[in-house]
């Protein structure tokens, strides 16, 4: 495994993060558990293959996956950097803010939590929920415990907000030290900011780094990109996110031992891209805007939908359609998706709770009833 220097924290991170949001579940009598045998399996094959950064979040895994974490990481809970978040809008107040923490302190089974994030953060939120309310100072008294060991906090808004962040946190007296925000070769918005944030010293964390799934299907996208023989397209992405000489670690959510072996392999690699390789990558990538056509990261945030409508599945079945050209693969899972019962836009009852959970903002309801005119016969 690759590592590397976290910013000014002190710590050495490995090339690949553990994203637990995606721990496989099963449900019974109309609950949702965690299966800890294969997710014990996951985290500890990954831990052998030099994966020391773990990160989870309060409501991940319908709230179990920060339990399922703690007890998959005893054996070797003081060898590993664990992360999760606060939502500071939920949080409301110092008091409530240090209630998450105790309560992730519980779930967690530990005495202290290595990068604790205030989560979501966009500059309303920021000011509103979190300078206004106090939390910067109750996030300062907590580190001075030593409840918590970094003060982190992971990102969706305008990338400019990235900076003003960062800087009034420090003119606060309470600086930021690592950051988790989106970045792929589909979603270059933040990488100016990520450059700005590791000159400032924090730890950069990239999420999505294969888009959702999106670059993870089987194309000749590096070969239109470079004109050099083929690589799988997900070895590609993990490259060249990591290949952001700004950047510390890409974070991916894995659901299998085989998932947890590919991606280490990859950040485990000799074979890393140049820093010109990674420029010239991402200009090329300036050719495909096709890419950006409904940007679905498959983070799931816009479910539970009231009408259960699976609208990941639905939004990545265009992905194959429309930008790796799969289209009878597309049009025939959705048939079969429809067949099975699975629910469509002439189901939505239009409550739109989709589109105000949604961190890229897409219009959900119009692209659905988009998509399903283009891939039904």
């Amino acid at each position: 495994m690759n590592y590397r220097e976290f910013g000014k924290t002190g710590e050495k991170i490995s090339a690949l993060g553990f994203g637990c949001m995606r721990f496989p579940e099963y449900q019974e009598d109309g609950k949702w558990f965690v299966d800890q045998e294969k997710t014990d399996a996951m985290v500890r094959r990954a831990y052998e293959l030099g994966v020391n950064y773990f990160d989870t979040a309060p409501f991940y895994c319908n709230q179990n996956s920060e339990e399922a974490l703690g007890k998959a990481v005893k054996p070797f809970r003081d060898k590993i950097l664990l992360s999760t978040k606060c939502p500071a809008d939920k949080a409301k107040d110092p008091a409530g803010y240090r209630r998450f923490l105790e309560q992730s302190l519980r779930r967690l089974d530990t005495d202290h939590v290595d990068f604790y994030h205030f989560w979501g953060t966009n500059k309303k939120d920021f000011d509103e929920n979190i300078v206004a309310a106090g939390l910067l100072d109750e996030a300062r008294k907590v580190k001075e415990e030593g409840l918590i060991r970094h003060i982190s906090f992971s990102f969706h808004d305008d990338p400019s907000s990235i900076k003003y962040i960062i800087d009034t946190a420090i003119a606060h007296g309470v600086p930021m030290e690592s950051m988790l925000c989106q970045y792929n070769l589909l979603d270059r918005s933040n990488e100016e900011m990520i450059s700005y944030a590791h000159e400032m010293g924090l730890g950069t964390v990239a999420m999505g780094p294969v888009g959702g799934g999106r670059l993870s299907a089987p194309t000749d996208l590096y070969t239109k990109l470079t004109g050099k023989p083929a690589i799988a397209t997900y070895e590609l992405a993990f490259k060249f996110c990591l290949g952001h000489p700004g950047l510390s670690c890409a974070l991916s959510g894995m659901q299998t031992i085989e998932m947890v072996e590919q991606n280490a392999a990859i950040a485990s690699s000799d074979t890393v891209l140049t820093e010109a390789e990674w420029q010239q990558l991402g200009e090329s990538m300036e050719q495909l805007k096709k890419f950006n056509d409904l940007y679905c990261t498959g983070c799931k945030y816009c479910q539970p939908c009231p009408a259960e409508i699976d609208i990941p599945k639905i939004f990545n079945l265009y992905t194959y359609y429309n930008v790796y050209g799969l289209k009878d693969h597309a049009i025939n899972t959705y048939a079969k998706y429809k067949a099975d019962g699975g629910k469509t836009i002439a189901d939505c009852l239009n409550c739109g709770k989709c589109e105000k959970a949604c961190p890229q903002h897409l219009k959900i309801r119009q692209d659905l009833e988009r998509v399903d005119k283009i891939l039904t016969l």
